[in-house]
């Protein structure tokens, strides 16, 4: 399903959940970003998770300083990786793309995916390790 992208130090694949959480000043989800910080781990965010959580950067300060860091890498949905979430989702007969990118970006690098819907991501991947926020 695709081939994989270029190879970095493992970190964590978040989903629009984990962002709304942040974004919502969740303790929990603060305290799991800062023991990953702590950790030196990095976060890699789909480009279609952005959307997902974005709705005025006046207001989403904490999201968008988040987003901006040097720790966060935002990954775009290309072709490759389009192609890839179809293939997903026709396998599992499921189609939420996005989540669907969630979890293939998960996948390349064994990462685990922050996530306040774990049922829709195991439907994706049973073996997906999922921290539920």
């Amino acid at each position: 399903m695709g081939r994989s992208r270029t190879r970095a130090a493992p970190g964590i694949t978040l989903d629009t959940g984990a962002l709304i959480a942040l974004d919502r000043g969740d303790k929990r989800m603060i305290a799991l970003i800062k023991r990953a910080l702590d950790r030196g781990l990095r976060f890699r965010v789909p480009a279609g998770v952005v959307g997902q959580a974005w709705r005025d950067g006046r207001v989403q300060v904490a999201l968008s300083r988040f987003l901006l860091s040097e720790e966060v890498h935002i990954i775009p949905l290309d072709d490759q990786l389009a192609r890839a979430c179809g293939e997903l989702c026709a396998a599992t007969r499921t189609s939420d793309v996005i989540d669907a990118s969630v979890v293939i970006l998960a996948r390349e690098r064994r990462e685990p995916i922050f996530t306040s819907d774990p049922a829709d991501l195991r439907r994706l991947d049973g073996t997906a390790h999922i921290v539920p926020i």
